[in-house]
């Protein structure tokens, strides 16, 4: 039982809180609305039968407002969403009130899965990572608008080099070829040269974000994790520090296969009685580390089982290398084993994918001592 007197159940939107208190003792209810105003809130609170606490839902609204209430001394979690479960009645009342209340009752039972707050520190570096990854899909978005365009005027990149290979796109020889397009059409020729600037800019904001990414990585509170992680094959320091920032702590977790529940891929299960059915991923996790493994696990196609040498300045945790080799001979095998059985190509690479995450962690384990 909760060592608390009062409950409070927060609806929090971007202009509006309501609140739902709830006495454990008496099971009286009080309701107060709010801006988005955490001095206002940590006032009424501290009003309340003491000790109170609140919780609100996990979701867009982040971790701003439980920092701030935390600030100011008021006991403030966040519960996971995913893991609260609602009467298929409250589907057809749904409202503010009715909502705050719950988030009240199911505190007031200990029926909350508190999710795990960043300090701000970590909070900015996973914020890095993230838009490292908005400037990637902004690169790869630019580059489409302008070969497409380039397609409906029937311009078509095909030189070949002295031996008869096709050269790749957006190489030097590449863009030498976009420089020497002109159109009859000023009109064509004002877009060309903006989808130009586009990638370009877009381009050069990804390069730019790299190294941001990198020195936050290099920095003592991080770079131990980091560079034992990129011991494994496919994660070099972009992938490393998603998966250091992203989780923090790699031991907050209890063990491998939670974190991989954590991340969405886990297989999903609808079995009952005798009969046994699994499906796909569950996808229900955090979708930035999922998309990282699953690109750093196509390395395991052609890679050998050797272990990784290190990069200049690289200075791992010493069991945590040893570890990783493991790792890298695990995988690689594994890998071979599923297509020697014909399982299919992108199966065995999420199946890699769950996996390794399974390794991230150990290693990550490992390089904070725990």
């Amino acid at each position: 039982m909760l060592n608390i007197n009062t409950c409070v159940g927060l609806d929090v939107h971007a202009r509006s809180i309501k609140a739902v208190a709830l006495d454990v003792m008496t099971g009286e209810l009080r309701t107060a609305s709010f801006g988005y105003d955490h001095a206002g809130i940590a006032e009424w609170v501290s009003s309340l039968p003491q000790p109170a606490k609140c919780v609100y839902e996990s979701g867009v609204t982040g971790f701003d407002l439980q920092k701030k209430l935390s600030a100011l001394g008021v006991d403030c979690v966040i519960g996971a969403v995913s893991k609260m479960i609602k009467p298929a009645a409250d589907k057809r009342r749904k409202n503010d009130r009715n909502d705050a209340e719950f988030l009240a009752r199911m505190l007031a039972v200990g029926n909350i899965v508190e999710v795990w707050v960043p300090d701000d520190e970590c909070e900015a570096a996973r914020d890095l990572t993230r838009a490292l990854e908005d400037a990637r899909e902004e690169v790869a978005r630019s580059k489409q608008m302008l070969s497409k365009f380039l397609l409906r005027h029937g311009c078509v990149f095909d030189e070949k080099t002295p031996t008869g290979r096709r050269r790749g796109n957006w190489t030097a020889a590449h863009w030498a070829w976009i420089g020497a397009i002109s159109f009859p059409q000023k009109a064509d020729n004002d877009v060309l040269a903006y989808y130009i600037d586009r990638v370009r800019q877009a381009m050069e904001d990804k390069r730019r974000l790299d190294g941001l990414v990198a020195a936050e990585a290099a920095k003592p509170r991080w770079k131990k994790r980091v560079d034992s992680l990129r011991c494994l094959k496919g994660v070099e320091t972009a992938t490393a520090a998603d998966l250091v920032f992203e989780a923090g702590e790699f031991s907050r977790f209890k063990n491998a296969r939670s974190f991989a529940a954590w991340i969405g891929l886990t297989p999903s299960e609808r079995s009952s009685g005798e009969s046994e059915r699994k499906g796909g991923i569950t996808k229900a996790g955090n979708r930035h580390l999922r998309r990282s493994l699953v690109e750093a696990a196509w390395h395991y196609l052609n890679a050998s089982p050797h272990s990784k040498d290190l990069a200049e300045g690289q200075a791992p945790d010493p069991a945590a290398r040893r570890h990783a080799a493991k790792g890298v001979r695990r995988l690689v095998g594994r890998r071979a084993s599923m297509l020697e059985r014909g399982v299919h190509k992108n199966k065995a690479n999420v199946a890699t994918a769950r996996e390794l995450a399974c390794w991230a962690w150990a290693i990550g384990c490992m390089a904070e001592g725990a």
